[in-house]
């Protein structure tokens, strides 16, 4: 029974129930402004127009462009440019609060296993070289992505995981209103409660730790003084 358990379609139906984890992906903070054209070129260098004005700093254009790219390498598509310049601000958030308690950075062991599992997702190295090329990401791009990722999903865990309580009837209300109706639709076993228990309560736990990190999410922002910049207007 505990070997069924550890499958990977189980652990997958439990990840689908869970839901996204707090903490998408986040890119780099940029120190200076803008890009000046060349002088004496007859070719103008492309000018990186400011975002949003957030207090005092700034998010460019180029990491709204980066995590769109980044999003349609992971997801086949980027969301709309308002919901990506939501997620930065968020993370610049999240990533002040991190910096500010000198939480640590993820090590580079962590980032290499990171960036091989997105890698093994497109099977080949190739593959995945190639899906990379259609999206316009390069490697270390998508590597200092993950690791800003890492670091703010961990800060977030270790921010709120204290405050997120179970109970042992919101773990059977999980067990019989989704996990069982989901394992029966696909035609797997049904295993006991019991059996099952400590991977419930991660999934409950994490999405109280989601919950959580919205609601400060959103008190935090709306004492922010926020500026998000027309497209184009920027530059």
């Amino acid at each position: 029974m505990r070997q069924a358990l550890a499958t990977f379609t189980f652990i997958m139906c439990l990840a689908f129930l869970a839901g996204p984890i707090a903490a998408s992906p986040a890119t780099r903070v940029q120190d200076e402004k803008v890009a000046a054209a060349s002088p004496g070129s007859s070719k103008p260098e492309t000018i990186d127009g400011i975002a949003v004005r957030i207090e005092s700093d700034i998010i460019m254009d180029s990491e709204v462009e980066e995590l769109a790219a980044y999003q349609k390498l992971v997801d086949g598509k980027s969301k709309p440019r308002a919901d990506l310049i939501r997620e930065l601000i968020d993370q610049w958030i999240v990533r002040g609060e991190a910096q500010a308690a000198q939480y640590p950075q993820p090590s580079a062991a962590d980032v290499d296993r990171a960036y091989s599992e997105l890698q093994k997702q497109s099977g080949a190295a190739a593959d995945f070289k190639n899906h990379c090329a259609e999206a316009r990401i390069g490697e270390a791009a998508v590597r200092r992505i993950l690791a800003q990722q890492i670091y703010l999903s961990r800060f977030l865990d270790f921010r709120f995981r204290p405050a997120a309580q179970v109970d042992p009837q919101q773990i059977e209300k999980f067990y019989d209103r989704e996990l069982v109706p989901k394992l029966k639709k696909e035609g797997q076993k049904v295993p006991p409660l019991a059996d099952v228990e400590p991977q419930i309560r991660e999934v409950l736990v994490q999405r109280e730790i989601d919950a959580l990190s919205k609601q400060w999410l959103d008190d935090t922002r709306s004492g922010l003084t926020i500026d998000i910049i027309p497209q184009g207007a920027g530059q």
